[in-house]
């Protein structure tokens, strides 16, 4: 095993260690206002245009937390709640239901619009009934932007992480009362019904917001420290921060999770929190839930990564990728730690028309598993053995699910010793898994929640309640002919050498035709030249304590990156240098980069 960094203060790193609070810049000049002085201030530029405040809050803000505040703040100003003009809560349940499906874990893309959940006449009554200093709070105010004459608008966004941990503790879907219902079906209604809408919702009013204020921060109990009351921008600082962030690289927050398989390797190296069991996840690239921590004078203040997807796609994906994708980030990173923790759950990925059809994702979640770092008896679990009978196979693993005997998977499942430096392609279809005692970069498609556990190894989860075993969808979409010989010809040692001059060797490391992301690794000493060549490339320091990345003709900051942090270089930024710093002491170091194929300039 790799040997472990010593604890970390406060999450910042020193020298050559992991950094669990990246940020991005404010624009120069610009503040962070806190608490009462932010809502002030907006006040007083509604005052000035001579129409409302209207705070439009994403699902899973504490909305009686923020009009709490607000009523401290502006004692004189009358609040309104948008949420009086919703749809009856039945008849919304009743919309949505079809989306929800009955399954634990997985529904139906929504493309519902916000509008959807609203009364129009209810909205143009309360429009008509406002008058000066009134606050409009809820998911929704907006909405009364094109129904009143000079409103001020305020964002309180919120990141999917926040709200994930906050169902967890008990917090409701929007307008539902469902504080104790199983968090996987609230995640679920997030997942594919609220997130989806509110993202139409408040990427419409990008252009235009005055002023976008930390919902991560809003809690009833307040802490007395500065650095925790809610920070507010104004709608300026918004759009020149991730107009900055699209055009160098950059890291996002990442988020650390338990699991029942987790290990210790993240938390030894990392330095994470020492009382916990384990950690099993990082989603290290992951920005439909990851944060950006805007930094500036008065601190940092947390938004959405997917807040500088929806409003820089071209720069930040490119050309190419955005017209194939749309403003979704394709490509996710993220840790699978097993050292001295349990085997992933044997599982299975939809194929692309599967998905289509059932859930309406228009991709599918390709991946691949990059192993970091290994045990002497680490190994992962790939395609099926030749030969084998299918339906034994699948009668096997329904008894194993009806708790009558385990699941052999000996008898059916390719096994491969895993060596540090290894990566194994997994295109949807086929049957895999991590074993224990690996640290697994997974680099995969964006899809995330779309497996489909085929045995969980007789577990239950951290909430004491068996996992969802999905053999149903599973059986449909396991490629038979994924086996042993099509695996090692296809799957297993798939490194070419493309280039190999002075100290760098650049590699293609293994992602299977059927995927579309292509990776590759590049080994130096020096360092390294690159160029985006018009598409967004991610990239993990996967050797080496650390190195930055420069800007042959200075176009940004140099870019310090440390022993396994993602790093997102936008398409925009063009050529770019990695190399060790003045401080590195490893010998050599190598980089893995993941981009689009088919999306680069070049490949016209």
């Amino acid at each position: 095993m790799s040997t472990p960094i010593s604890d970390m203060h406060e999450g910042h790193t020193e020298r050559g260690r992991y950094d669990t609070q990246p940020t991005v810049a404010l624009p120069a000049g610009e503040k962070i206002l806190r608490g009462a002085a932010g809502w002030r201030a907006a006040a007083e530029t509604a005052a000035n245009h001579g129409g409302a405040l209207l705070v439009d809050t994403y699902p899973g803000v504490d909305v009686p937390a923020l009009t709490a505040q607000i009523r401290e703040a502006l004692p004189g100003w009358n609040i309104v709640d948008v949420e009086d003009a919703a749809r009856p809560v039945a008849e919304v349940e009743q919309l949505i239901a079809p989306n929800l499906t009955d399954d634990r874990v997985f529904g139906v893309m929504s493309h519902f619009t916000l509008t959807d959940f609203y009364d129009d006449a209810k909205l143009s009554q309360l429009a008509g009934s406002i008058a000066e200093n009134t606050v409009v709070i809820g998911w929704g105010a907006a909405l009364l932007a094109d129904k009143t004459d000079n409103a001020t608008t305020v964002i309180v966004d919120m990141a999917r992480w926040e709200i994930q941990l906050r169902q967890r503790a008990g917090a409701t879907n929007w307008r539902a009362n469902n504080p104790n219902e199983d968090n996987l079906r609230k995640y679920k209604r997030g997942f594919f019904v609220e997130w989806r809408v509110a993202d139409r919702h408040k990427r419409s009013l990008f252009d235009t917001v005055d002023f976008v204020v930390d919902g991560n921060a809003i809690a009833p109990a307040q802490p007395s420290e500065h650095a925790h009351v809610a920070g507010m921008i104004t709608g300026d600082a918004f759009r020149g921060a991730l107009r900055e962030a699209a055009s160098r690289p950059f890291r996002v927050v990442p988020f650390f999770d338990p699991g029942v398989w987790g290990g210790q390797w993240m938390k030894n190296l990392i330095g994470l929190d020492p009382s916990k069991d384990n950690y099993a996840w990082c989603f290290d690239c992951v920005p439909e839930e990851n944060s950006l921590l805007l930094e500036g004078d008065g601190g940092v203040i947390e938004i959405p990564s997917l807040d500088l997807v929806f409003a820089q796609p071209t720069e930040l994906l490119g050309a190419k990728t955005f017209s194939r994708f749309g403003a979704e980030f394709p490509i996710r990173f993220d840790f699978l730690d097993t050292m001295d923790g349990g085997n992933l759950s044997l599982q299975v990925h939809p194929l692309t028309d599967y998905i289509q059809n059932t859930f309406g994702m228009h991709y599918t979640q390709d991946e691949s598993y990059y192993m970091l770092d290994v045990g002497d008896d680490a190994v992962v679990y790939l395609g099926t053995k030749n030969g084998i009978d299918q339906d034994a196979m699948v009668r096997d693993l329904i008894t194993a699910q009806n708790g009558d005997q385990p699941f052999p998977a000996e008898k059916y499942i390719n096994s491969y010793p895993a060596k540090k430096h290894d990566h194994f392609a997994i295109p949807a279809g086929t049957v895999h898994c991590s074993g224990a005692n690996s640290m697994v970069l997974e680099i995969s498609a964006t899809p995330f929640i779309f497996t489909f556990k085929l045995w969980d190894w007789g577990r239950v989860g951290l909430d004491g309640i068996p996992r969802p075993v999905h053999l149903d969808h599973g059986a449909r979409n396991i490629q038979w002919d994924r086996d042993t010989d099509w695996v090692n010809e296809n799957l297993i040692d798939q490194v070419d050498t493309i280039r190999e001059e002075r100290d760098v060797v650049e590699e293609r490391t293994g992602l299977h035709e059927l995927e579309f992301i292509e990776t590759r690794r590049h080994w130096f000493t020096q360092g390294a030249d690159h160029a985006t060549d018009g598409t967004v490339n991610v990239i993990n320091l996967v050797e080496g304590d650390e190195a930055r990345v420069v800007s042959p003709s200075g176009a940004f900051e140099p870019f310090v990156v440390h022993y396994a942090e993602t790093f997102i270089i936008p398409a925009s930024v063009g050529p770019y240098r990695i190399e060790r710093t003045e401080h590195s002491q490893s010998a050599r170091f190598a980089t893995l980069k993941a981009y689009v194929r088919g999306s680069r300039t070049s490949d016209n």
